[in-house]
C-alpha cells in the first residue's frame, strides 16, 4: 500500500509560512483560505493553520546533542538531502543541529539536519545513500 502523509499544525502568520515552506524549503502550495494553507511537502500534505504551535522541549538524544520534541520531518535520498541542506545555509536558516553523518560506516548510517520554521516548529531532515536502509539495524 503507498499512502501519503498528512500533519497539520499551528504557525502564527501564513505569509511568513509561505515565504519558509514556499520559498525556502521549495514546497508547492496547495489550497487555501484566510486561515490556513497546504503545501507540498516533499510528496506529503502538511496544512499550516492559524494558531498557537506546540509546545516543545530539548529532550531528544541525537548522540551527544539534544533536540527538539516533537518533531516532524522528511526522509530523502542523499543528494536531496545535501541540496537541502545547501538551500538553507543559503538561506542563512539556524540550525539546531548542524547538517553532519551519524552512525557512519554502520547499519543505519544517515545524515540529519534538524532546523526550526519561523515559529519555532522543529524539523529534521534525514538522508539515506539508499532509503532501502532506513530501517536497517
Amino acid at each position: 500500500m503507498q499512502s501519503i502523509f498528512h500533519l497539520a499544525f499551528h504557525v502564527r502568520d501564513l505569509d511568513a509560512a509561505r515565504r519558509f515552506y514556499g520559498q525556502v524549503l521549495g514546497c508547492a502550495e496547495g489550497r487555501s483560505t484566510d486561515t490556513w494553507v497546504d503545501f507540498d511537502f516533499f510528496g506529503h500534505q502538511i496544512s499550516l493553520h492559524l494558531g498557537e504551535p506546540f509546545a516543545t522541549t530539548r529532550t531528544g538524544r541525537v548522540g551527544d546533542a539534544m533536540v527538539p520534541m516533537p518533531h516532524f520531518g522528511i526522509v530523502l535520498a542523499l543528494p536531496d538531502w545535501q541540496a537541502l541542506a545547501k538551500r538553507l545555509k543559503a538561506a542563512e536558516i539556524e540550525f539546531v543541529l548542524e547538517p553532519q553523518v551519524r552512525f557512519e560506516g554502520q547499519p543505519g548510517e544517515q545524515w540529519t539536519m534538524f532546523f526550526c520554521d519561523p515559529f519555532g516548529n522543529p524539523i529534521e531532515a534525514k538522508g539515506f545513500r539508499s532509503l532501502a536502509a532506513l530501517y536497517d539495524k
